[in-house]
């Protein structure tokens, strides 16, 4: 028996026609491909918002999250499973798994990939950090731009691909340790 056939992820004009279409105001800015939180610095003076990183993580049982934060947090991923109800410690999804379930590379892992997940697979765990009402900042499927909106946009851009948010409080390490 043959698999059906696979969608192809969203490219990030396909993405931007979407949020328009929805009403959701973005502003992009387009700059050098950035693989790390690092490397957005230069780049991060153009850009008002919250910075954001974005882990995508599987459980011991394969189950899938992944997590926005803003770009500054310290996340205790020893407890995080603790925090989100996933079996077990939490480790990185690989990349192959990544481009299977997200359509998206390492160094682009962002919360707009949740619309490539037709399956519903991957539970999308928001910061609490990044609700405080300030405009939130991610890449739109690939690392070579950044798109701004609001707070409320995001969470509604999530609900529509299916995916509600868990808002969470993430775990901190203790002080000393990353």
């Amino acid at each position: 028996m043959n698999a059906p056939p696979r969608i192809a992820p969203l490219t990030p004009d396909e993405l931007c026609a979407r949020l328009a279409a929805s009403g959701i105001a973005f502003h992009r800015t387009d700059h050098p491909a950035v693989f790390t939180v690092a490397e957005t610095a230069p780049h991060r003076e153009a850009m008002t918002g919250l910075q954001t990183k974005n882990l995508f993580l599987k459980d011991k049982k394969g189950r899938l999250f992944l997590v926005s934060a803003r770009s500054d947090a310290r996340i205790d991923l020893k407890r995080l499973h603790e925090t989100i109800g996933a079996s077990g410690r939490l480790s990185f999804g690989s990349a192959e798994l990544l481009l299977e379930k997200l359509g998206v590379t390492p160094g682009s892992v962002t919360a707009f990939a949740v619309v490539n997940d037709r399956e519903r697979a991957v539970t999308m765990v928001l910061d609490a950090a990044l609700t405080t009402g300030e405009e939130v900042n991610f890449h739109p499927l690939v690392n070579t731009a950044t798109l701004r909106l609001a707070r409320d946009d995001l969470i509604a851009f999530l609900r529509a691909t299916g995916h509600e948010p868990l808002i969470v409080d993430l775990p901190v390490p203790p002080d000393g340790q990353n």
